[in-house]
């Protein structure tokens, strides 16, 4: 970057709006000074020993190698104000947190790295504290601060994040071998050329990550129950509820109750909104007789995500047309369930539930071929009506491992801890002439999160009622 970029950047990251005043010398002296001091708050990380292990891992893998991982920046929502703060999930794993504009570094030591840290500093006593936007305490809360963070976070060093500008120039200089975590922080990224190492830097983030320790596990059960309380929420109000957005605000408040906020876009897809995979709009509204896809999923305080959905009826039973197509979606979510098991490929849930669902499509006179043909690779028949494949990987992202290479996450095999996914749906578009009248406009996903283990798999979502009968019992017994 040029001392232009540069000083643009630190322009941007303090900018003035057009209603702010620019506050006379007398007013700051005046409110630099008679600030009590607080007491350093200098507990650490409750996961710190796990953190410290993973950031070891970290090392050994890149040996020489300095490496620089963002915590990222704050997105701007509109104009001058922004969207809620949320780290990047690989500073997350290795830092258990973070504030935006940190900056993680592994500085080559010998035959390991250093750690060194930069943060936001305290900035009571100086004009910052009340005329920076940003990181001003005044306007955002009081930062952990260096010292506290260097005991927080377990790292060698800490410095203040107004010191990484220098600190980025001198690498430029000295061009040591480095690795970048890409496509987090934008005025990081263009300081730097990009390099076919830093794919593969991330891919490797990506791939410590498949499989889950005990932490993450309970973690995401956590999240899970959560979410549970979340649906609950969502059928006390659905007698009386009239939109769709009545429903996604009932879940989102207990996502911000308990939790840290919800891990992605709610859909709450009613009628034939559902057969629209991301129906995120929530502009719709509800009707009796008519089914409400609640795909929804809490991200706690650790950002662990649930993924769940379950398909409602909104009146509180399921006609015989609707019933039949959810039996069916339930059968090959059972039959993909069952193969989350090691030794098996990743792509197996996949196979056993669409050779459920394609056998159910012929049957339902949907489909008109043999079930071979239906399930040939090279034409797929059943996708008009599934769409897309039943897993994905969970974790700190609700689409977790996203840089991991294809060998070793949709060719891969599965194992004990690893989170997946078992999600199922059948899509019949109000405007599909190869479906019968009676099911067009009908749209039904099952989704639960499901754990690899050396047994049977561990399905966590399990706590949510799944089958029909009893999605119809949970619903008259939540019901205000």
């Amino acid at each position: 970057m040029t001392p232009m970029d540069s000083e643009a950047l630190e322009q941007s990251s303090s900018a003035k709006v057009g209603h702010d005043t620019q506050p006379p010398e007398a007013l700051v002296a005046f409110m630099s000074r008679d600030w009590i001091e607080r007491p350093l708050d200098r507990r650490a990380h409750p996961q710190l020993d796990r953190l410290r292990a993973r950031r070891e891992a970290l090392s050994r893998a890149f040996p020489g190698m300095l490496l620089l991982l963002p915590a990222g920046c704050e997105q701007v929502r509109s104009n001058d104000t922004f969207f809620r703060f949320r780290p990047s999930s690989e500073f997350s794993y290795f830092m258990g947190g973070g504030e935006a504009d940190t900056l993680l570094v592994f500085e080559p030591d010998g035959a390991r790295h250093r750690t060194r840290l930069f943060v936001p500093a305290h900035n009571r006593g100086t004009a910052a504290a009340f005329t920076d936007r940003q990181h001003g305490e005044l306007w955002v809360g009081t930062h952990r601060g260096v010292d506290e963070s260097r005991a927080y976070y377990g790292v060698d060093r800490c410095d203040p994040i107004s010191q990484i500008d220098g600190y980025l120039d001198d690498l430029r200089v000295q061009s040591p071998p480095m690795r970048l975590l890409r496509g987090v922080n934008a005025a990081i990224d263009a300081r730097f050329e990009t390099s076919d190492a830093d794919t593969e830097f991330a891919t490797h983030l990506s791939e410590m990550r498949l499989c889950k320790d005990e932490y993450e596990i309970a973690e995401l059960r956590k999240a899970v129950e959560i979410t549970k309380r979340g649906f609950e929420d969502v059928l006390a109000v659905l007698p009386t509820a009239q939109s769709e957005r009545e429903i996604e605000a009932a879940f989102w408040r207990r996502a911000r109750m308990e939790a840290n906020d919800v891990g992605y876009l709610t859909i709450a897809a009613a009628g034939e909104h559902a057969c629209t995979l991301h129906w995120t709009r929530n502009d719709g509204g509800l009707r009796r007789g008519e089914l409400l896809l609640l795909d929804a999923g809490v991200e706690c305080d650790s950002l662990y995500t649930a993924d769940v959905t379950r398909t409602l009826p909104i009146g509180g039973a399921f006609s015989p047309q609707q019933r039949a197509v959810y039996d069916l979606v339930f059968e090959a979510q059972r039959a993909g369930i069952e193969a989350c098991v090691p030794g098996n490929d990743f792509l197996e849930p996949n196979r056993r539930a669409m050779q459920v669902l394609a056998q159910g499509l012929i049957e339902m006179n949907v489909l008109r071929c043999s079930l071979d043909e239906a399930l040939d690779q090279d034409r797929q028949l059943y996708r008009r009506y599934t769409l897309h494949n039943v897993s994905h990987m969970l974790g700190l992202d609700v689409h977790d491992c996203a840089r991991a290479r294809a060998q070793a996450y949709r060719y891969g095999t599965l194992e004990a801890g690893m989170v997946l996914t078992v999600e199922p749906g059948l899509y019949f578009q109000p405007d599909d002439a190869t479906v019968p009248q009676e099911l067009r406009g009908i749209g039904v996903r099952i989704e639960d999160d499901v754990v690899v283990t050396n047994g049977a798999p561990d399905n966590l979502s399990a706590i949510l009622p799944s089958s029909a009968s009893a999605v119809e019992a949970w619903m008259r017994e939540k019901a205000v």
